[in-house]
């Protein structure tokens, strides 16, 4: 999963980045400090793996994984070669879906540069450069496209599809809200990868103070929640300055650090649980001597092609599959346990793979 952090300079884009990631970016307090856009790998936190790693002494234990791409910050013109221009909007349109963090926090020592707290005016601010970005995508389709749609209907039905976005954009819309006419018309509009159409998870970013009731008395938070509501997207608090100490320490200080602060969960988590929910994910186990290990899959994805995440052989030469919820494995202390107890199921390829299943796979080429 690749997903790219935006938001307008001073926000705490760079220092949520560097918490999640702990690669450093340079974090300072004026814009563009973030020339390049940064990417780090971040692993997914997982309480299972560790304990399916305890049961089968695994040598090797490795969790999913994110890719975060932290792009400079943007600002009003940006697509128009204001700031460091559109060179950075290029840098998200391969990631799955778009971290916005919104400012959520008064401070007179970090400046705004729109001179004051207002987290819909600047979600609005951002959406216009995605939008104004997407047009000129899209208007150097159209003139590639027109040349030869006289004589192909194909391409002329393209190129009214493509006329359509457009008029949809220019009236301020986002593309996740234009409406298809068919599969086709689909199939054409992911194949555009267009920033608009992404799905967009809202990060308030607020003071420590408002951490601990998870920003219920921060008057900017319940706007964020409610203008991802009207979106249909993701929104979760984070306090970016925390997660940056929390990233220094290790487990176990981390778990003290968030219990003295009332938190259940770091920000990383939250954030893990908002894509995964937006984006319809799920992770299913292999457990083994040799490794333990997440794959992260679509829901609703079938057996065999949950399979080919681990090698297309397992896809192809796919006989079955010999599962077990992880937490019946735990609590038998073994798979010929379990299977004592019937709790593995031997499935075959219409089997739908559910989070947290434990698989074997069975398969010949």
């Amino acid at each position: 999963m690749k997903l790219g952090i935006v938001g307008l300079p001073n926000v705490g884009k760079s220092t949520l980045f560097n918490s999640l990631t702990k690669a450093g970016a340079e974090s300072a307090n004026y814009p563009f400090c973030t020339i390049d856009p940064n990417v780090g790998i971040v692993t997914v936190p997982d309480e299972r793996l560790k304990k399916l790693g305890d049961l089968y002494h695994s040598k090797k234990v490795t969790p999913a994984v994110i890719e975060f791409v932290d792009i400079a910050g943007l600002v009003k013109g940006a697509s128009k070669g204001e700031g460091l221009g559109n060179q950075f909007l290029s840098n998200i349109r391969e990631v799955d879906a778009i971290v916005h963090v919104v400012r959520c926090f008064e401070d007179a020592n970090v400046v705004h540069v729109d001179g004051n707290v207002n987290p819909i005016r600047d979600i609005e601010t951002i959406n216009l450069e995605l939008i104004f970005s997407d047009i000129e995508i899209l208007e150097r389709r159209i003139a590639k496209a027109s040349k030869g749609a006289r004589n192909d209907k194909t391409l002329a039905k393209e190129v009214d599809l493509l006329n359509r976005i457009k008029e949809h954009l220019e009236d301020g819309k986002l593309a996740k809200t234009f409406e298809t006419e068919d599969d086709e018309e689909i199939e054409w509009l992911n194949s555009y990868n267009l920033l608009t159409a992404k799905p967009v998870i809202y990060a308030a970013n607020v003071s420590e103070d408002d951490l601990a009731d998870d920003g219920a008395s921060n008057e900017y938070v319940s706007k964020v929640r409610a203008h991802a509501k009207s979106e249909d997207c993701e929104a979760f608090v984070i306090c970016a300055q925390i997660e940056q100490e929390i990233a220094e320490l290790d487990d176990e200080e981390k778990a003290m650090f968030l219990e003295d602060l009332g938190l259940k969960e770091s920000g990383l988590e939250k954030l893990v649980k908002a894509s995964y929910s937006l984006l319809g994910l799920i992770s299913y186990l292999t457990s083994g001597e040799d490794e333990t290990r997440a794959w992260t899959i679509k829901k609703g994805t079938k057996a065999p092609q949950a399979a080919g995440k681990i090698h297309t052989d397992f896809e192809r030469g796919f006989i079955r599959a010999e599962v077990v919820n992880y937490q019946d494995l735990l609590d038998c202390g073994s798979i010929a346990a379990a299977k004592e107890k019937g709790l593995v199921g031997l499935e075959g390829k219409e089997y739908i793979v559910r989070d947290g299943d434990n698989i074997l796979f069975r398969f010949n080429v």
